[in-house]
């Protein structure tokens, strides 16, 4: 190894060390452990982390691993932007190190005074992701949901966004007041046609940035986990070939969407395809990786916030 690769490695550590202090929350003592490393060099590693700058409020070190995965990520699906971030060994379904890196994709794109669209779908990376931005006053800015917000039983979506990101801004913000499933498909096509809703999608139509989540679906569904489709229904779309959702909206495989089941009854605005506007998805996690791998393929998605264990194994399938 030369000079120049050991102090490459020695930075990569630390900044890994300081990933998983600052951002992951876990002790020196758990870091040595992760690390393999003793206490003492688990310590200094963090102490190089924050003498070379490598970590601020948000990790500024970019970790050659993840570098690379990105890379091959976007050279592989066409990508307009790419974010890989360091698994958390301790808990790889922890979605903090996705949603930074979302939040540091909003901070950058509402800092801009011109005005700009901001469209959110729903989830908890989306949901963490807004409660890290950075408030800051851009009035002239809008801020719209892509999904309806009103669960089954009636109450507003815990997952609502647009509203949280609204306060953090002081922007125009544009719910979607809206079951997420409506009765029939007549109804659905009736609703989506009143005047406030039509606002809202032609709003969302102009978006310059699009954030959501990618769901699988499988009995671990985030969709019938929290209550927006039945198990019936949710078998249904499973049936038909439904391997993923994004914003409620079930596509198979390749990336397609399923012509029946929910989609018929479903009010949140049709994704793009392919997407358009930047349109990032934010998931992780290897119940995720059929889903999101489809996601890139049937170009649902033209970008991606996900963490190093699942960015490899969506290149590996």
């Amino acid at each position: 190894m030369t000079v120049a690769d050991s102090e490459k490695s020695r930075l990569d550590d630390a900044a890994r060390a300081g990933w998983l202090y600052f951002i992951a929350g876990h002790t020196q003592d758990e870091i040595a452990k992760m690390l393999q490393v003793s206490r003492a060099s688990a310590q200094r590693l963090v102490s190089l982390c924050l003498a070379e700058r490598l970590i601020t409020f948000r990790l500024e070190h970019p970790i050659a691993a993840c570098m690379e995965l990105a890379a091959r990520l976007k050279q592989r699906f066409d990508l307009l932007h790419c974010d890989v971030v360091p698994t958390d060994p301790a808990s790889p379904q922890a979605t903090a190190g996705i949603a930074e890196r979302c939040a540091n994709l909003l901070d950058v794109t509402l800092r801009t005074e011109t005005p700009v669209i901001v469209a959110l779908g729903t989830g908890r990376a989306v949901r963490a992701a807004v409660e890290r931005a950075t408030p800051i006053e851009r009035p002239n800015h809008q801020i719209v949901s892509l999904v309806g917000n009103i669960s089954a039983d009636g109450s507003a979506s815990f997952f609502d966004t647009v509203g949280r990101l609204a306060d953090r801004t002081g922007a125009r913000h544009y719910p979607m007041p809206l079951p997420f499933l409506m009765s029939s498909e007549d109804e659905r096509n009736r609703m989506v046609r009143i005047d406030p809703i039509a606002k809202v999608k032609a709003i969302a139509a102009k978006a310059d940035l699009r954030l959501i989540g990618i769901g699988q679906m499988d009995q671990r569904a985030q969709v019938h986990v929290d209550g927006f489709v039945t198990r019936e229904e949710l078998f249904e779309m499973m049936r038909l070939g439904a391997i993923g959702e994004v914003t409620g909206w079930a596509y198979d495989a390749k990336g397609k969407l399923i012509k029946g089941g929910t989609n018929k009854r479903l009010t949140s605005i049709p994704p793009e395809m392919p997407a358009r506007a930047t349109t990032i998805g934010a998931a992780l996690g290897q119940a995720k990786v059929p889903a999101i791998r489809a996601a890139l393929l049937g170009r649902l998605v033209n970008g991606l916030i996900t963490d190093e264990a699942t960015a490899r194994a969506i290149l590996e399938k």
